[in-house]
């Protein structure tokens, strides 16, 4: 899938998701998009107070979204898969805290997509010193 036409149909998704209000729209709605095609999808996110725990942190729920939608839509990308699939399996790490004004970015991959299932890795880490917020896998049914 072109790169402008895998942007185009992601930026569609989050917009229809925003403007259901939808589970992930809270999250998504702060998402900027800045490439997707070909299996990837590289966005960015900023934390607004919406998005945290008690502890003025960026909630594990929030952040758990932000890698299951984006991970699904960069899957959708992928020139041998348009659908989103069905979650077999989401591990994640958290691995340091964000906070309101904080810009994440998000990068996920697809590793493989085969007939049945495919693989797919993401890594949020914040714009400004790159570290690491939180890294994930998820693999997903696509044998339908």
């Amino acid at each position: 899938m072109a790169q402008s036409k895998g942007l185009e149909l992601i930026k569609a998704l989050i917009q229809r998701s925003v403007s259901l209000k939808s589970y992930d729209y809270q999250c998504l709605k702060n998402v900027k998009v800045l490439s997707a095609g070909d299996g990837n999808i590289k966005a960015e996110f900023t934390v607004a107070e919406e998005h945290t725990n008690s502890a003025g942190a960026l909630h594990g729920g929030c952040t758990t979204t932000l890698i299951d939608s984006i991970s699904s839509f960069a899957l959708m990308t992928d020139k041998t898969n348009n659908l989103p699939g069905v979650s077999v399996d989401l591990n994640i790490s958290f691995l340091k805290k964000a906070v309101p004004g904080d810009v994440l970015t998000i990068d996920a991959q697809t590793i493989k997509a085969g007939r049945t299932l495919a693989f797919l890795k993401i890594e949020m880490a914040k714009k400004n010193d790159g570290s690491i917020i939180a890294r994930g896998q998820h693999t997903k049914f696509i044998g339908f």
